[in-house]
Formats: C-alpha cells, structure tokens, sequence
C-alpha cells in the first residue's frame, strides 16, 4: 500500500506533514488557476508565476539552523512542494525524479535533498510560517479575477469545512499529539486537522485554504477537537480574508447552537446537515410545524434524468430546546430516483423559498467536495476524473 502523503513522514508527526499538506494543497490551487482560461497579460496566474511566488516567500521564513549550507531551508521547501505537487507515490520514486531536470528547470530547485535530509530541515519549521504562503496564491487569484466563477450566491462563496486525520501511531508521538487510551490499557497517539476548501457544485476544483491543527494545546490535558479548531480558523480566516463573504457547509455535527454562534460572529452564513437521530427535537418543531400547516412542499421532475427532486422547508424554528432563541431555517430533499431515493436534511439562516431552494440544497450537497477532491486527493493522491 503505497505511503500516505498527508503522512509525509510515515514514522513521524505534526509539522512535517502539514508542510506537506501545504505543498500539496497550493498545488490543488494553482490547478485551479491554471484550468480556468487565464485572461491575455496575466502572466502572473501562469505555474511559473505562482511557483516563483512560492519560493520567494520560502526565502523570507527564517533558518535557525544558520549553518547549513548545503541545503537551504527554502530549497527543502520547495522540494516538498514539489513532491506533493507531482504526486510521486513515495519519496524513493521522487528522487529517483531529480535527475530528469524537471526538479530544477519547472521548480527552481537547484539541489533536492534526500528523504532523511528533507525531513530533518523540514521538521523544525513552524506551520504559522507557511500561511503567507496561502493568502499570497489566493491573493493572485483574486487579483486575476479567478476566483469569481466560484461565486455561489450573491457574491458568497461556499467554503465547506471537515475534519480528518493524517497520522496514528501506537509507538510514535509528540507533545502535540492527541491520544485515546484503549481498554487494555495501550495508547493510540494520532494527528487530526481541521480542512477547509471553498467549493461549488458546478466546478470538480475546489480551493483549499491553510488547515487548522487539531493537536494537544499547551497548558491543557484535554484532546483538541473540531470545535475548538473550527473557532482558531475563523478567527485567522478573517484577518486573512476579512472581506470574503461565506456560506459555511459542514455535517450535522457542527449544527449546534455555540458553533452558529461562531458563525454569525465571524459574518458567516452556513448550510449545515442535521440528523433525526442527532437533532430530535428539532424534528418534532418541524413536525409540529408541518400540522399547523406552516411547512412548504415543493418538487421539481427532471425528465430527462428520471429524477424527481422533492422538498419540504420550514422558516424560524428553534434548533434545540435548551436554545431556543437560535432560530433556524429547516430543509429536507429527496431525490427520488428509478432504482434508489436519497434523502438529506439542513439547517441554514439563509432565507428560504421555492424559487432559492434547490440552490441551496446543491450547495449543501456540495460539501462533499471536500472529501473527494481535498482530502481523497491529499491521502490517496486521486484526482477525480470527469
């Protein structure tokens, strides 16, 4: 089974592979840039113009190890990038790649190191120093007018978050690492992120934003989790972007009244999934609803696909009963196929209305772009094809 590259270093953890995921993910977006047709003299959205601006950010991250020489901190970058970005299915087949000049004359990579040596320059590098490098890609794509086929609704776009892990080990730790104890007493140290891309359903590209860690906080012997990662990236995600105007979709586990909340303080509008089995009582309002006759049907036949798309939505209901001042919007959507019916239930604070309604479901539906085209094409390497 071919190496993990979410896992960069197989037998290690934490800041390599997020360097790693950098790597790969800027490389997600500059695949972006590059499969939408680039405007006449924007030269700057062309590969060799984002591989240039990676490397001159890479030059500014300072070295503490001054007396290397051989092998300077932004070329081990770059040659991590690299790697992820040519999708090499282990680091022995990638250097096997550096005699072929493609390291050098499409990179910029004048010397690649080994495995071993890439990994004891890469390791001591903070993740924090590599988010520059995110904005500054973004930042052309925005510039160059990329981005705006990406638009999903009134100028918002959908920006699908989720978590995933990357690393698990029961020998191998750090300080940063989470841990559950089994109950015989063994321990499993593991590493989690918090993953972000905005997406759309019409596009198979999604853009991936800097990942938030899921690691053990200093001062604290408690496990990191999804919401409390979910809090740290919106706060970096507006000072990176705090003009950007979002739709967050997520699963039904973040549809909880704190992380609405979140939300709404960070200007964010969401489409969340919500379960009958996690959000009873919010299906007994819609029910109630539904007898007081307060609940719209719609359905919508695509006959040339042989699909029927039926919808059920309610406005303002509460989302649970110990916070009953957060008011929701509630979807529900079949789609009824000839061999199978697929049914799927949100909660958004967007309004809602029959002309509006099957948009947003697609944009919920969207979510799970971040599965196939983040987080399958980080671990597996796949990119989905048509």
């Amino acid at each position: 089974m071919p190496v993990s590259p979410l896992a960069f270093r197989k037998h290690e953890c934490h800041n390599t592979a997020l360097i790693g995921t950098m790597s790969h993910v800027d490389d997600v977006r500059l695949r972006v840039a590059m499969s939408i047709v680039v405007p006449k003299g924007r030269k700057y959205l062309c590969a060799d113009a984002l591989f240039r601006l990676l490397r001159e950010h890479f030059a500014t991250i300072v070295d503490d190890r001054v007396d290397e020489v051989e092998i300077p901190l932004s070329a081990a970058l770059m040659s991590a990038f690299a790697r992820f970005s040519l999708t090499a299915p282990s680091l022995l087949a990638f250097f096997k790649q550096r005699a072929d000049g493609n390291l050098k004359t499409i990179y910029g990579i004048a010397h690649t190191p080994c495995d071993t040596r890439m990994r004891e320059r890469l390791d001591p590098v903070s993740p924090k120093s590599l988010r520059p490098s995110f904005t500054l890609v973004f930042r052309q794509l925005q510039r160059g007018k990329a981005l705006e086929p990406m638009a999903f609704l009134d100028g918002h776009y959908v920006l699908a978050l989720d978590g995933t892990g990357y690393f698990s080990s029961q020998t191998i730790h750090c300080a940063s690492c989470l841990h559950k104890v089994h109950r015989n007493g063994s321990i499993t140290y593991y590493h989690q992120m918090l993953g972000a891309a905005i997406i759309h359903p019409d596009f198979r590209e999604v853009i991936p934003l800097m990942p938030e860690p899921i690691v053990q906080q200093d001062g604290t012997d408690k496990n990191d989790g999804e919401r409390h990662a979910a809090k740290r990236f919106l706060v970096k995600l507006r000072q990176d972007h705090p003009h950007l105007k979002c739709i967050v979709t997520e699963d039904s586990l973040s549809s909880h009244a704190p992380h609405i909340e979140t939300l709404h303080d960070h200007g964010c509008h969401y489409i969340l999934g919500v379960k009958k089995g996690d959000h009873a009582y919010l299906f007994k309002q819609v029910q109630a609803a539904e007898e007081a006759g307060r609940v719209t049907s719609y359905e919508r036949h695509d006959r040339a696909a042989g699909v029927i798309h039926r919808f059920r939505f309610v406005t303002d209901v509460p989302l649970n009963a110990s916070r009953a001042d957060v008011r929701v919007n509630f979807i529900a959507y079949w789609e009824i196929g000839p061999d199978q019916v697929q049914h799927f239930s949100w909660v958004t604070d967007l309004r809602v209305n029959t002309r509006n309604v099957s948009t947003l479901m697609r944009g919920g539906r969207a979510r799970w772009q971040i599965e196939n085209e983040t987080f399958n094409t980080l671990k597996n390497r796949k990119r989905s094809q048509g």
